[in-house]
Parts: C-alpha cells; structure tokens; sequence
C-alpha cells in the first residue's frame, strides 16, 4: 500500500509540476500553487525530484518562501499582476468572444487581488 501511495504522489507531483509550468505561458492558470502541491507531493514520495525542484531558479523561491512565510517580494507582486493582466487583456483581444470579455477579467481580478494579499516580504 505503501508503494502505491509513493506512486501516485510521485505522479500528481509531475501533473502539477506540468501544470505549473504551463501557468506560466497560460493566462488564468495559477503556476504557484500547482508548483507548491508538486513539491508537497515530492517531499513525501520522491526526494530527488523534491531536491532538484527546490534548487531550480525559477520554481526554488516559491517553495522557499511558501515553507518560511516570509511572504513575496513587492517588486514581483506587481510584475505578476502587470503580466497577469496583461496576458488576459491580450486573450481576450485574441479570443474576441462574449464568455472570454465576461470571464477573463473576473479571472484578472480574482487574481490580481489574490497576489496582492500575499504577505510582502520585507527586505
């Protein structure tokens, strides 16, 4: 039971790493908390995996500053909301539908506040 418990794990891990990494080219879908949820799935099925996620330079300081609490940077608070809703104006311009001009902002907002309420870390 053990062995597959580690299994599925080590898969949701790479599924939501997957995912992560697609969230940041994809407006709307959040890359943090699918990074997070990967690397919470790898501390407990796949070391390796877990050590090369915490070290890598992009994903690293997410895990880092979601485990210490220290909050994130103002500087990429507001780049994250500049690219955010700059992302979703572009697919929306793109997209050119109703649903697309009703939800995308919506979406924009939801998100745009969500980072904004992150603790900011202090320098």
């Amino acid at each position: 039971m053990a062995k597959i418990k580690k299994l599925l794990l080590n898969l949701l891990g790479f599924i939501c790493l997957g995912l992560g990494a697609i969230g940041i080219f994809m407006p709307g879908l959040p890359t943090t908390p699918f990074v997070i949820l990967a690397a919470i799935c790898f501390s407990r099925s796949n070391e390796k995996a877990y050590k090369w996620l915490k070290s890598t330079k992009f994903f690293g300081p997410y895990i880092e500053h979601y485990k210490t609490k220290q909050g994130v940077a103002k500087r990429l608070k507001i780049v994250s909301i500049i690219v955010v809703l700059t992302s979703l104006t572009i697919s929306m311009l793109m997209l050119r539908t109703t649903w697309a001009f009703i939800v995308l902002p919506i979406v924009g907002l939801c998100v745009s506040i969500h980072i904004a309420l992150i603790k900011t870390k202090l320098i």
